[in-house]
């Protein structure tokens, strides 16, 4: 949604981000108040109208229990933050969610009877829910990190075991000298 409201407008996205800046007056105590409609000048009429546009997008963006959710709020960025907030969850929801996805890109690697194509799209979903929660890496440690499966594949291809047989005449041993021999053979493995 972020994109497509820059795409739009980019002053809708700032006024989504930093608030609505509707025309206000103060009274004669100081405080700030809504400016009265029939006192509106032409900047007053785009800010408002701008404000509008921003609500419009939004609401035509939503489901209905979406809209449930953002109806009773007065700015755009009230909304915004709601929606933030129902998506994304709180700062410490993202934390939990950036480390848990850390966690998945560092341990990723290729599960049995799976093809690459299908490793690949757990990476790059792996990367996009990272990005859109601002965790980002450059290209040269994606790279590394798509390179270093296929040394971990080299080094598992390398390991061999040979194993070495000979008969063995039971005439004269007993079976627990076999035992004996046999134990540090099997620990080994």
């Amino acid at each position: 949604m972020t994109i497509f409201i820059q795409s739009l407008d980019y002053n809708l996205w700032d006024l989504i981000v930093d608030g609505s800046n509707l025309p206000t007056i103060r009274s004669e105590n100081g405080d700030v108040l809504p400016k009265p409609r029939n006192t509106y000048n032409d900047d007053d009429r785009r800010r408002i109208q701008t404000n509008a546009k921003a609500k419009h997008i939004i609401i035509c963006a939503i489901n209905s229990s979406e809209f449930n959710r953002v109806s009773s709020c007065n700015s755009t960025k009230e909304m915004w933050d709601r929606l933030k907030v129902t998506y994304e969850g709180t700062n410490q929801v993202k934390d939990a969610k950036i480390s848990m996805l850390v966690h998945d890109y560092e341990l990723l690697s290729m599960n049995e009877n799976e093809d690459i194509k299908s490793r690949f799209t757990r990476f790059i979903n792996i990367i996009n829910a990272l990005q859109s929660l601002d965790k980002t890496y450059s290209n040269s440690e994606l790279v590394r990190k798509v390179l270093k499966y296929d040394e971990e594949k080299e080094k598992k291809k390398k390991k061999v075991v040979a194993l070495k047989s000979s008969e063995i005449d039971d005439s004269d041993d007993n079976e627990e000298d076999d035992d004996e021999d046999l134990a540090p053979f099997t620990r080994k493995f």
